[in-house]
């Protein structure tokens, strides 16, 4: 089996909103690609050559661009974005907030099949192109839509508030310590978009003492126990990642990082269901926990190995999960690493030092493609402003749904 390289990519400035400045999809794809080239020395004449051998493909990662900007068959819009990429080889993949995960997936799967020397991974979403409320109703649909997102307000952060609910309950948390523990995880990941020239909240404020003002002006409640503070952001934006086989990225000269662990498990899709799986199981998200086991067995190291983190913090309550998901404290013992500080910027393990999805923003199919690139960025000490010393080894959870489509995958320096 063939090794996976990344040899780099990049990432749009999550800040902008791409419909005031008149500009689409395929501008966002041109810029995004473009700009991948250019970082890891690539021209649109390697895209070329290696489209003459059948040595190239891309793959791409978007959610719902039906619904936020009319537009289906996007693995053609890449050609019609950059003329050059006509006759490569382009698909999309859909796993609602993992999309970019999956195409990550399927790329790395054909290297190591020796099908392709080089895939480029694009993830994207336009979501800023709907009012708040009708963009809430379109992220329904990464739910079973009929029962838990048709006419329901904002579903995801009730459903995840749920999950606040359901972590109380299991582990006999005191209520204003566990919300404390998450609004500790809000201020950790706005503070960590400080450092991150493309985070999306870059430019805001957010205290521990301001997120735990739920139901407050500027922080209303939005799920259950949840409030704004808790939230992912509603982003546009993209993200780009080059993968390809050991002989190709040995004649790059360029940093590059290596794939050695991915996991890959699906929960049943109702939330309801998972936690009456859960009930039965150590674990507040078991499904999860088992895509990471994978990605520790196929990569053959344990939670110590690993120097850093990106997840999915869609709410800080999935943030709260991924932690004991992780290895990285006992389920239930989750709340007392998070008072210690253990997976701050400065900590002992960082946990999003991007700003994760609440800090950088949350475009929904680029979040995967994004999260790889910041893990490639930490491995080769390319993460500028906050770059964690040392990180030799990264470890990043993307999911979809209600922790439905559970994507791992790890990455090594070379």
């Amino acid at each position: 089996m063939n090794r996976v390289y990344l040899l780099g990519g990049a990432q749009t400035d999550f800040e902008r909103n791409w419909s005031k400045e008149g500009k689409g999809a395929e501008a966002l794809l041109r810029e995004v690609l473009t700009d991948s080239l250019d970082i890891t020395g690539l021209t649109f004449e390697d895209i070329q050559r290696l489209n003459s051998e059948n040595r190239i493909a891309v793959f791409v990662g978007n959610f719902c661009a039906e619904r936020y900007i009319c537009q289906g068959h996007l693995g053609a819009l890449v050609s019609k974005a950059c003329p050059e990429f006509v006759g490569v080889p382009s698909s999309r993949y859909e796993a609602a907030c993992a999309s970019g995960s999956v195409a990550i997936d399927a790329a790395a799967t054909k290297i190591r099949a020796g099908e392709y020397d080089v895939c480029l991974v694009v993830g994207w979403e336009l979501m800023k192109t709907l009012d708040s409320e009708r963009c809430g109703d379109v992220l329904g649909l990464a739910a079973h839509y009929e029962t838990e997102g048709r006419g329901v307000t904002f579903p995801f952060p009730k459903l995840f508030g749920k999950l606040a609910d359901e972590i109380i309950a299991k582990y006999h948390h005191d209520e204003d310590r566990f919300m404390a523990a998450l609004a500790a995880i809000s201020a950790k990941n706005y503070s960590n978009a400080k450092r991150n020239p493309l985070a999306q909240t870059r430019r805001w404020y957010m205290s521990a003492e301001q997120a735990m003002s739920r139901g407050s002006e500027g922080n209303a409640l939005v799920g259950g126990r949840l409030a704004v503070s808790d939230c992912s952001q509603v982003t546009d934006g993209a993200a780009v990642v080059i993968l390809c086989s050991e002989s190709f990225a040995s004649k790059r000269d360029c940093q590059c990082s290596e794939i050695i662990g991915w996991g890959h498990r699906s929960a049943p899709m109702l939330y309801e269901d998972k936690m009456r799986e859960a009930r039965s199981s150590e674990d507040i998200l078991p499904w999860t926990r088992k895509a990471v086991l994978d990605a520790y067995g196929r990569a053959n190291i344990c939670v110590d190995d690993v120097d850093v983190f990106e997840t999915h913090d869609c709410f800080t309550s999935s943030e709260y999960a991924a932690i004991s998901s992780f290895g990285l404290a006992k389920p239930g013992d989750e709340i007392i690493s998070i008072e210690e500080g253990r997976f701050s910027f400065d900590g002992e393990i960082p946990i999003n030092p991007s700003g994760g999805l609440i800090g950088c923003g949350h475009p929904v199919g680029a979040s995967g493609v994004r999260m790889l690139l910041d893990l490639h960025k930490q491995v080769t000490g390319a993460a500028g402003g906050y770059q964690v010393p040392d990180a030799k080894i990264g470890m990043m959870l993307n999911i979809g749904g209600s922790a439905t489509t559970n994507y791992t995958f790890i990455v090594k320096h070379v």
